[in-house]
């Protein structure tokens, strides 16, 4: 026996359709923020508008306390739980087109769902998983939109997301970092949202964990667009930051001594400076000629 759709349904289904298609091709944007217009207050919420005269729903539970019809709000705009285009005030842990660490809530026959801050947890499904997930673990995420199930998902596959064939950075520029994956030969970074890098255990001086993010410097750029990084500016440009680091350190002691020396191992000079041996040596040369410090075999003094 045929079952049909009533036609409330088809007509409710083909609206969604309609509506989701123009948030797709019009200015507002779905994963991301938007500046709307408030255009009318209904039992279930505040209608937002933008230019093209495209609507959204605020629900009741995100409406400020204080509000006037045409003033501007700005809202995160997504699929509820029942796959409704919604608009919330919230501001979740990624967007559209970003990386973030996230947690895992749970793991159930289809695939994980990930906390990012709003009340409709981000779907990853298991193709998309580099590792499979488990409750409770961290994972490092890109969110995009999948036009297959036409809803924002989640990816801990990272890398496809990059892309180094045509750099946007040059040798010695400062970038954006967030601490990707490690591997044999050192940590794996994101440059600038854009690229992927490496920085080799020998530039590792200062203990990092996945999903940090910081700056770093372009050490060099190695054949196929490979990018080396360093946590520390390069040459002359390291001397100044170094030795202030330095002062900082002598300054803030009782006795204004460092008990390091142009002897000490690498590992002590890591483990109270962060820097390297080679950097910590042209620091203290610095500094030694400014006559801010002075040397003796047990240590660095401040001068008086």
């Amino acid at each position: 026996q045929k079952q049909f759709l009533s036609p409330t349904i088809c007509c409710h289904a083909f609206f969604n359709f309609c509506l989701y298609y123009s948030y797709l091709c019009g200015m507002i944007h779905i994963g991301d923020y938007n500046k709307l217009t408030i255009l009318r207050d209904t039992e279930p919420g505040l209608f937002l508008g933008d230019d093209e005269d495209q609507e959204v729903l605020l629900p009741n539970r995100y409406v400020p306390k204080e509000f006037e019809i045409d003033d501007k709000i700005e809202v995160f705009v997504y699929l509820d739980n029942e796959e409704r285009l919604v608009a919330v005030t919230d501001h979740p842990y990624i967007k559209k087109g970003e990386f973030a660490l996230l947690r895992c809530n749970n793991v159930t026959d289809i695939g994980a769902f990930l906390d990012w801050g709003l009340v409709k947890e981000l779907f990853c499904p298991f193709r998309e998983q580099a590792f499979p997930m488990k409750a409770g673990g961290w994972y490092l995420v890109y969110c995009y939109l999948d036009e297959t199930s036409e809803r924002l998902v989640a990816s801990s596959k990272t890398n496809r997301f990059l892309d180094n064939k045509e750099l946007t950075v040059e040798a010695f520029d400062e970038v954006d970092l967030i601490v990707s994956h490690p591997s044999d030969l050192g940590m794996n970074v994101i440059i600038n949202k854009t690229h992927l890098g490496l920085i080799f255990n020998q530039d590792l001086f200062k203990d990092l964990s996945i999903g940090d993010k910081l700056k770093g410097i372009v050490k060099k750029i190695r054949p196929g667009n490979k990018l080396d990084i360093t946590l520390e500016k390069i040459g002359y440009r390291n001397i100044e930051p170094n030795a202030q680091s330095i002062l900082e350190f002598l300054e803030n002691k009782e006795d204004g001594c460092l008990k390091l020396t142009d002897k000490s191992s690498p590992e002590d000079i890591k483990s109270l400076l962060q820097m390297s041996k080679k950097s910590f040596k042209k620091a203290i040369g610095t500094l030694y000629k400014q006559r801010r410090i002075r040397i003796e075999q047990d240590g660095i003094y401040l001068t008086t």
